[in-house]
């Protein structure tokens, strides 16, 4: 019996740590909630709603894209309005607002038609696609009314914001220059199967996104025809170094597998983590110019709370220090006070007793006057 005991006391030391390891990790997992659309805006009301966690009922082909972008949830959702009206929402939310953006430079179609939809907006026909956040919405309008862009802010305004670094957009993008830019054509990409996608002329397997690039590139018109411009950021200015010599030897030693989508020649450059790749119906001479539009400049943004309330703020801080000083400087001058004044009373009423008392009195005495002056 005592050592049944010993036995389940030491599977209980071994298995209970275990079990409160697991229970903490599975507290501090996210909760991901699928509803994102709203039940009612601008009279349209939710009649029926399907939601999920899995980028396969998003997008059954492109659910790895999606992946890429960092999907976390889907809601496709059918409004309907007492005219017997009806339109069909889908919406995607991601970690952050960069992957809605991507997915939206991903879906969005050259013949698109810019709108005024959440942070930025497209429409074709009754087609409307835009992103809001982290959120990619597109909706199927049953017909165009002088009303619909109203009621589509009014359904973007109802939308759930992320708040902190993930609300802020990608700037890589922003690098595209704008000369001969054709309209619609820029992508921003996160993974190998965007990339893929996009038809880009260099391969995932080159491009290396194990390292952490990000990718966006763009068409534009040319002389000969159209171009590629792509730009792939890496985490640091000396791995892009590195990505920018492989590049360069794969340029003047291309390869010969008909599987490869690598389009040569194209020109190079490097500006701080940047690497710019020119690839396409282009001179030379319009690839250089190209080229030089684009240098990095490195934006140092101090984004730490500044804490303005009452308890962390700088001016209460030297209020609190002025206040210390004056409160030191007060029991000092009560000490010094007091002790001076015991002194003089001890002094009055026991002369000679505790203070100045004749034995403790010392005097230097130079005696000048007992010796007369040496000759």
């Amino acid at each position: 019996m005592k050592r049944f005991f010993q036995v389940v006391a030491l599977l209980t030391a071994v298995l209970i740590p275990g079990c409160r390891g697991f229970a903490a990790e599975a507290a501090k997992a996210p909760v991901v909630n699928p509803v994102i659309l709203p039940k009612i805006f601008a009279g349209w009301e939710k009649a029926a709603s399907q939601a999920s966690t899995d980028p396969e009922a998003a997008d059954p082909v492109n659910a790895s894209v999606l992946k890429e972008y960092g999907f976390t949830s889907f809601e496709r959702a059918v409004y309907r309005r007492p005219d017997n009206r009806q339109i069909t929402v889908k919406a995607a939310r991601f970690e952050n607002a960069g992957g809605s953006y991507g997915a939206f430079t991903f879906y969005k179609l050259p013949e698109m038609l810019q709108e005024d939809f959440g942070d930025q907006g497209a429409s074709l026909n009754q087609r409307v696609l835009f992103y809001r956040g982290n959120t990619l919405v597109e909706a199927q309008m049953d017909r165009i009314t002088a009303m619909t862009a109203a009621e589509l802010r009014e359904l973007s305004g109802n939308l759930a914001i992320p708040g902190g670094p993930e609300r802020n957009l990608p700037t890589l993008p922003q690098y595209l220059p704008q000369q001969a830019y054709v309209k619609s054509s820029a992508k921003y990409i996160l993974g190998p199967n965007g990339l893929t996608a996009a038809g880009s002329p260099m391969p995932a397997d080159v491009v290396q996104f194990t390292r952490g690039a990000e990718v966006a590139e763009g068409k534009y018109s040319t002389s000969r025809g159209t171009a590629t411009l792509m730009l792939i950021e890496y985490p640091t200015p000396q791995i892009a170094a590195e990505r920018s010599r492989s590049f360069e030897a794969l340029n003047q030693n291309p390869p010969f597998a008909s599987d490869v989508t690598l389009a040569t020649p194209f020109i190079i450059k490097r500006s701080g983590p940047i690497v710019v790749l020119v690839a396409g119906q282009i001179s030379s001479g319009e690839a250089k110019s190209l080229l030089a539009s684009i240098n990095y400049d490195a934006d140092v943004t101090w984004n730490e709370n500044t804490f303005l309330d009452k308890k962390n703020n700088v001016a209460n801080l030297l209020v609190n220090i002025i206040f210390l000083i004056a409160v030191l400087f007060g029991i000092a001058l009560v000490v010094g006070i007091a002790f001076g004044g015991i002194r003089l009373l001890v002094k009055r009423f026991f002369p000679g007793r505790v203070f100045d008392r004749p034995e403790d009195m010392e005097l230097i005495q130079l005696k000048l006057g007992s010796h007369p002056p040496e000759r």
